[in-house]
């Protein structure tokens, strides 16, 4: 289920960076989001098919974000800096059971209009009008923030390859893909996140943005077109090192019982 799950995850990022970076070069291509690589998959022969075979692997891989938050499957233990990495597993696996769900969707045909700047857009909107709305959509931007820096420092300090079994001349090539993906995805949570802050600042949620705005804001800076086309590039790396990720990573999967005794009153459907 998790070498399924990183499969799928590697190509959505492979699509995705694909698309931006032939758009950076001139050559075509698409600045886009989630939803516009799963149109772009569906729209290929068999996509259909291909599409529902995402749809499954995302489903995957959120559950195996959720083995990973709840029940410990990297064995992180239970201290500051682990509870942190396995509440970020948890976010990562609503996020993706719902990028399951729109994928699904569009494979059924009941997918509806929209897009990741709309829908950003909207969720701000919604959650402003709540009680000390603004202050929870500033405090959402800046948990993107801090996970953008996490992700830049993970990529130059970290070590990405903490999980795989390569060899020096694999890890090598591995480790450059990765960082590169990191970098790249980090900059991207930076921009969304710098951009919530500025909705909840001004109270106007038209200047929240999604993937596809961060992107674009990329490449309307001086000398974007260079920025625009590393982080298209690193979001390409990306993909290509989660099939790294899906073919050499140990996995420990964990024990029914040992799962049983983390959950109160057991779980008896397992």
């Amino acid at each position: 289920m998790a070498r399924v799950g990183y499969a799928a995850r590697g190509v959505v990022y492979l699509v995705l960076g694909g698309l931006a970076s032939v758009a950076a070069l001139g050559s075509g291509g698409a600045v886009t989001d989630t939803q516009g690589v799963f149109q772009e998959i569906i729209s290929q022969p068999f996509g259909e098919f291909l599409l529902a075979i995402v749809a499954f692997g995302l489903l995957c891989f959120a559950l195996w974000r959720v083995a990973q938050s709840l029940f410990d499957a990297d064995r992180l233990g239970t201290d500051g800096k682990a509870v942190l990495r396995r509440i970020s597993c948890g976010v990562s696996a609503i996020m993706n059971g719902a990028l399951a769900v729109s994928a699904a969707g569009i494979v059924l045909g009941n997918a509806t209009s929209g897009n990741g700047e709309s829908s950003a857009q909207d969720w701000t909107a919604t959650l402003m009008a709540a009680p000390f709305g603004r202050w929870l959509v500033a405090a959402v931007g800046l948990a993107i923030v801090g996970t953008g820096f996490a992700l830049g420092w993970k990529a130059v300090k970290g070590d990405v390859l903490k999980h795989l079994e390569l060899g020096a001349r694999q890890r090598r090539w591995a480790g450059l893909m990765g960082k590169a993906g990191y970098v790249a995805r980090g900059l991207v949570f930076l921009i969304i996140g710098g951009f919530l802050m500025l909705a909840a600042l001004h109270a106007n949620p038209a200047e929240a943005t999604g993937l596809t705005g961060a992107l674009r804001a990329l490449a309307d800076q001086p000398y974007g077109w260079l920025l625009f086309a590393f982080t298209a590039l690193g979001l390409f790396a990306f993909g290509a090192f989660q099939l790294v990720v899906a073919a050499f990573r140990r996995i420990d999967a964990p024990d029914l019982n040992d799962l049983r005794s983390k959950v109160p009153g057991g779980v008896p459907s397992l």
